[in-house]
């Protein structure tokens, strides 16, 4: 079973209509209504509600009662070794996530989780390139450890080219961009930004792409730096004011990526 945070939502032909229209709405920041749509079904689209509503907390720093919910639904109907382990890691990003955010620190819990997840989930099961991103996330961004978040990501994105999972690509290719930004490489960071972004507007995925067109803006000289942030801003607007941790990213132009990093 494929992890339905980034695969199987409707990106590719043989994607049910369901899942299309999940994608959709979910691409366009609308998750509430995309997990309107799965609310009492099977025990996947329960872990696909829950991974959307906890997707809706990164981008919008809201919506976090409702994400536990999902979640606990999604926990109790995992009956097997691979979903109780895309739960865990369901768990560890929303605690990641609202640590990152300032809610509450909940670090320690991401870690458990992501734990719990690496000892369920098969070695060479599809998931585990999205459980090795997330790793990679805590190593960068609570841990503070950009070589153990490079090792991280490298592996996630391998697994994701093993697994065609594309969307991932684009988090894997933007997060290691913004390592390489940090460390002086500029020409590297703008490959891997150009990447994210290519995907990302292939895929049709709005939500991400403001962030993305932010982050090659901090690659680039003038006046495209300037042409890309403000499409950036114009499409920040267009989905409703998110992600809302993007007018800091365009406040600091060309100083880092953003924190949140979708």
């Amino acid at each position: 079973m494929a992890h339905p945070a980034m695969s199987g939502t409707g990106t590719t032909a043989d994607d049910d209509p369901l899942r299309t229209a999940v994608w959709r709405l979910r691409s366009r920041a609308c998750w509430a209504d995309a997990a309107a749509l799965l609310r009492g079904r099977t025990a996947q689209d329960s872990l696909l509600r829950a991974t959307l509503l906890v997707e809706r907390c990164l981008y919008t720093e809201q919506g976090w009662a409702e994400a536990e919910d999902a979640l606990r639904t999604a926990e109790a109907q995992a009956d097997s070794d691979e979903e109780r382990g895309a739960a865990a890691c369901e768990r560890g990003q929303l605690a990641y996530t609202a640590t990152l955010h300032g809610v509450r620190d909940r670090a320690d819990e991401a870690r458990a989780a992501l734990g719990r997840a690496a000892a369920l989930i098969a070695p060479d099961s599809p998931n585990r390139a999205l459980l090795d991103f997330r790793r990679g996330l805590l190593a960068e961004n609570l841990s503070r450890s950009p070589q153990a978040a490079r090792a991280a990501y490298r592996r996630a994105h391998a697994n994701a080219t093993t697994h065609g999972d594309t969307l991932l690509l684009s988090f894997t290719w933007r997060h290691l961009a913004g390592l390489a930004l940090r460390d002086g490489e500029l020409g590297e960071a703008r490959h891997g930004f150009a990447e994210s972004l290519r995907i990302r507007e292939e895929l049709g995925y709005l939500v991400g792409t403001a962030p993305a067109l932010a982050s090659l803006a901090d690659t680039e000289s003038e006046p495209e730096a300037s042409r890309l942030r403000a499409e950036a801003g114009r499409l920040f607007r267009l989905l409703g004011g998110v992600p809302t941790w993007l007018p800091r990213h365009l406040a600091s132009a060309g100083e880092t990526t953003d924190p949140a990093g979708p």
